[in-house]
């Protein structure tokens, strides 16, 4: 790639900003791109944020979400104004993270242009399209019109590899997630609670909405019942299906805490206090190793299998008795929780930016 290239780097969420800011700071200490910031507001509050914290001033904002809207009508918005900036901009290159309507909308976008797109975080799977949904669809079909596939792992390569997908459009990176938390790890400071043990609580996936998450928040209950030093501390997801239902069956018990969602570097800060972390998320799954904290994985199914490989993470479905009792075990079980607890980078070194610059630049 031949000097000053025109990068576009597009944000929907969070999750997004955290994974894509490593890589937007080092484009923008080099001389070889022009980096094109674009946000698609698809989770407009919680993005405004981070990307405020993060330094990152967006070159254009989308600002595509209305009340009520659906997946097609986010689609059929998202894609021309994209294009838009595509040509307006001269983009030669386009870059996206995960696996969000953001992220498939970017690849299809640069796709209908003939823009070569890289695709960062590929090659995560769990082969069941409706788990998670819709993020696996996404996903697989991303991978077949991206020119690059950034792969976090060789297992995520390995995923990639026997779909088809050419192996010089693969490359295997680490995860930039990795590359953040590193950086501000020790800007977050853990903070002193109440001296009790503190699970840390996050539920907000779409397939969770209805009765698991009402199976989720009774597990919660039960275990806080049933042991008088633990607290649980619950930052809350804005969705309204989430809220209000988390006030309605946890917000009167005295050791459950219901928050605002948490910026990034206090949520950082929660982590390294927590004893252990109860997550139906993909990104904690990386993070918590890292921190040496033990996660269950409140899912069926996991995109990330390295963390449970590693003996980081439990796989313990979203079922109530399955999550109170592999909690229960692990609070009781002091060798287990130790093992846990060690910490581990089965999902990288903190190098993942450089890697990618490194491919773009060759």
């Amino acid at each position: 790639m031949t000097s000053d290239k025109v990068v576009a780097c597009i944000i929907g969420t969070r999750p997004e900003a955290i994974k894509m800011a490593p890589v937007i700071s080092a484009m923008k200490e080099s001389s070889a791109f022009r980096c094109v910031v674009v946000t698609t507001g698809q989770h407009r509050e919680l993005l405004n944020q981070m990307l405020e914290k993060l330094d990152i001033q967006p070159d254009h904002h989308l600002d595509l979400m209305t009340e009520g809207q659906g997946l097609s009508d986010l689609f059929a918005r998202m894609l021309p104004g994209l294009e838009t900036v595509f040509a307006k901009e001269r983009v030669d290159v386009v870059l996206a993270q995960g696996d969000t309507a953001t992220t498939f909308c970017a690849a299809l976008a640069a796709f209908h242009q003939k823009i070569p797109f890289g695709h960062i975080e590929a090659g995560l799977r769990t082969n069941d399209l409706l788990n998670p949904f819709p993020e696996e669809g996404y996903r697989q079909m991303v991978s077949r019109i991206s020119r690059w596939n950034f792969a976090p792992t060789k297992s995520a390569a390995d995923n990639l590899i026997s779909e088809g997908v050419a192996p010089d459009r693969i490359h295997v990176t680490g995860n930039t997630g990795i590359d953040s938390l590193l950086k501000y790890a020790g800007k977050s400071p853990a903070k002193s609670l109440s001296g009790k043990r503190m699970i840390l609580l996050t539920a907000h996936r779409r397939e969770n909405f209805g009765e698991p998450i009402k199976a989720i928040f009774r597990a919660v209950k039960r275990v806080v019942e049933r042991f008088d030093d633990v607290e649980v501390i619950y930052p809350v997801h804005p969705n309204p299906n989430v809220r209000e239902l988390a006030k309605e069956m946890l917000g009167n018990h005295p050791r459950i805490s219901l928050l605002a969602p948490l910026d990034y570097f206090q949520f950082i800060g929660a982590m390294k206090e927590s004893t252990l972390i109860l997550t139906d998320s993909g990104g904690i799954q990386e993070e918590a190793p890292a921190l040496g904290k033990p996660v269950l994985v409140m899912r069926e199914t996991t995109e990330r299998p390295e963390a449970v490989q590693g003996g980081h993470a439990l796989l313990v479905g979203m079922a109530e008795s399955s999550i109170f009792y592999a909690t229960e075990n692990l609070l009781t079980n002091h060798k287990l929780l130790s093992a846990m607890s060690r910490s581990g980078f089965p999902f990288g070194d903190g190098n993942a930016s450089g890697r990618i610059l490194g491919v773009l630049l060759d």
